[in-house]
């Protein structure tokens, strides 16, 4: 399984919905995910990968890291995951 889909099934399970239902344009927003499960989704990634995203739940504005879209967190996480290898 690739990070891509991974990241899907991660964010899908955490919005309650089938993987199906999550495109890569699809926003946390437009999935339903609020702070709370934006921080268990973060957390879960990070023990999928073991790796650390540099994400500020206290103040997402503050973060280097682009949560907008389903595309560029995977994106972001893809960086990540290559940086650490």
């Amino acid at each position: 399984m690739d990070v891509k889909d991974k990241v899907i099934e991660i964010i899908a399970e955490q919005a309650v919905l089938d993987v199906s239902d999550v495109t890569m344009d699809s926003t946390l927003e437009s999935l339903g995910i609020d702070s709370l499960g934006l921080v268990e989704s973060i957390f879960a990634i990070e023990e999928a990968f073991d790796i650390q995203v540099p994400f500020n739940a206290n103040d997402p504005s503050e973060s280097d890291f682009d949560i907008s879209s389903l595309a560029t967190i995977i994106a972001g996480i893809e960086k990540l995951v290559a940086e650490q290898s």
